[in-house]
């Protein structure tokens, strides 16, 4: 759990500007403080160098899909304002309901029902606020930073988003070997979806993960591209989130009854759709960019991804 980051790394370093930079997913320059990108950006220079990249790809330039980790080096404040916001009201009214409700039973007064459901939420309450607690922990610049790189997504006269996950994750490894301190390595279970025995080790791997407090993972094709018997895109990939995680999108008490069974009867094909022309859209900016074109031909792509991304849909899904 972190927040994405898009680093494009130039194997020389010109004269006068920079080597590179790091993005956020939308577009904008991902640190405030610009030294702490270009810092970045060197340091992942140097391992892709290190790693034989730059050459193996013929490319003098890389472009990085990661998750830049922990989650509070970049949402501090939306931390803050948002989730501590409602733990720390909950934690300091929970708490005095229940006292009340026990000081009203020793009365004689029958609660026993309405103290369940209030300690019920306390406890969620305590456990919404583990579950963001998680992923916070203190940095000094880029000490304590890490990346979780995932893909490499284009370099000079090739866009890599097409190849398989396996080569992918390969790519990732060496890395990490490259730079232990600043990357970190992604986990992965090949699952062949038609040995029961196998899905079954990856069900019970990714509960364990979930249940030790990982926020869950993301199913993918191992293919880098795939397509349906009508010659249309499938969806890349999916998160498969765990319970403790989903209480940060969804509330400290969204497993109640009544209230799981809303979020059920969401309908996510208008979401879906977006998602598959974004992916398709995406897809084709890469191979612009790759191909060295003029920059206003991959923004045309770029700008059509940004107006999809306007549409009205609710960011929960």
């Amino acid at each position: 759990m972190g927040s994405r980051a898009l680093v494009l790394a130039h194997r020389e370093k010109p004269e006068a500007g920079f080597a590179g930079v790091v993005y956020t997913r939308t577009g904008r320059p991902f640190f405030t403080e610009h030294r702490l990108g270009r810092e970045l950006v060197d340091r992942a220079r140097a391992a892709i160098g290190a790693a034989g990249l730059w050459a193996e790809l013929a490319s003098d330039w890389v472009l990085l899909d990661a998750e830049l980790l922990p989650w509070s080096a970049k949402a501090g404040e939306l931390i803050r304002d948002q989730y501590a916001s409602v733990g720390a009201a909950a934690g300091a009214g929970l708490p005095a309901v229940l006292g009340v409700l026990d000081r009203a039973e020793r009365r004689g007064l029958d609660l026993t029902a309405l103290r369940e459901r209030m300690a019920g939420r306390a406890a969620d309450a305590s456990r919404f606020t583990e579950a963001y607690r998680r992923y916070v922990r203190p940095t000094d610049g880029l000490a304590g930073v890490t990346l979780a790189p995932f893909a490499v997504l284009a370099g000079a006269g090739a866009n890599h988003a097409t190849r398989d996950h396996l080569w992918q994750l390969e790519m990732a490894d060496r890395l990490v070997a490259a730079d232990p301190e600043l990357f970190t390595p992604t986990q992965r279970r090949v699952v062949d979806l038609g040995d029961p025995a196998a899905v079954a080790e990856a069900v019970a791997w990714w509960t364990a993960l979930t249940e030790a407090g990982g926020e869950g993972m993301v199913v993918k094709p191992v293919e880098g591209i795939v397509r349906d018997a009508k010659g249309r895109l499938v969806q890349p990939g999916i998160k498969c989130r765990g319970r403790d995680y989903l209480r940060i999108i969804y509330g400290p008490d969204y497993l109640v009854p009544g209230r799981l069974d809303r979020l059920r009867q969401r309908k996510l094909g208008r979401k879906r759709g977006l998602a598959l022309r974004e992916h398709a859209l995406g897809l084709g900016a890469l191979d612009r960019a790759a191909a060295g074109e003029p920059l206003w031909r991959v923004h045309e792509l770029v700008f059509a991804v940004l107006a999809l991304e306007s549409e009205p849909v609710d960011p929960r899904l």
